[in-house]
């Protein structure tokens, strides 16, 4: 099959498909930038992988803005269920489900729509101080997506071992903030944070790194100061790509 597929140059075809999807979701991610810009919310992207507890931390997190008077929004992507998206509006925030059907990542189209469904339903973006896009758990497809973001978050959990940021590097690459997750477990799961440190610093050197757990609070006013400093861009960030190069 991989002869055939190169000899009827099914493969330049799939990379020129590939290049046209990427360029249209950077269009799509730049006109909501400018979206963004103009409500004047900071708007973050969480990634990581399943289990990596990004609902936990999000509920912490809904939980202390709402103490500190900041008006936080969550869009949630996930393949099937709207079970987070029940768990996050339990705290009072606006939430929205965004179920993908099967597909392992959130894109800029998908965004676009469901914020215009939720303008639709009265929710004013301006009216939001932040805005949290949890994206779907996975290591490798949403690093070459842009939504717009001003700021992309990876999220790594303790008990997912050290060495995820040399086996998934791109999706490190890529992100502005590194969240360490669960560290109350830490000493239980025998994790080594230095060497996890070292692994983030040899693929994303200089990328700040927040200690959490949503079990204790650890980290969560620090991440929503954070989150809060988000530059507001209207244009593409010049330092981390966005969307991975296709050869």
């Amino acid at each position: 099959m991989t002869a055939t597929a190169a000899g009827t140059g099914a493969g330049p075809r799939i990379v020129d498909l590939r290049r046209g999807v990427l360029e249209k979701n950077d269009q799509l991610a730049a006109g909501l930038r400018e979206r963004y810009a103009a409500a004047g919310v900071a708007v973050s992207n969480w990634v990581s992988s399943p289990g990596t507890g990004k609902t936990a931390l999000l509920e912490r997190l809904l939980a202390r803005a709402a103490q500190r008077g900041v008006a936080a929004g969550v869009l949630v992507g996930d393949c099937a269920t709207d079970n987070d998206a029940r768990r996050l509006a339990a705290t009072g925030a606006p939430v929205r489900q965004i179920v993908t059907e099967g597909l392992c990542h959130l894109e800029a189209d998908m965004v676009t729509t469901h914020l215009d469904a939720w303008t639709a339903a009265g929710l004013d973006l301006a009216g939001l101080d932040l805005l949290v896009v949890e994206n779907v758990g996975n290591l490798v497809c949403p690093s070459s997506y842009d939504l717009g973001e001003g700021v992309r978050v990876v999220l790594l959990s303790v008990t997912e071992g050290e060495d995820k940021p040399l086996k998934y590097p791109q999706l490190f690459i890529s992100s502005d903030l590194v969240v360490l997750t669960k560290t109350d477990l830490a000493a239980a799961v025998e994790f080594d944070e230095p060497a996890a440190l070292q692994a983030i610093a040899t693929v994303a050197p200089h990328r700040p790194v927040l200690r959490t757990s949503a079990r204790t609070g650890e980290g969560v006013d620090a991440l929503l100061e954070a989150l809060l400093a988000t530059p507001v861009l209207a244009s593409s960030p010049a330092v981390h790509p966005r969307s991975e190069e296709v050869p």
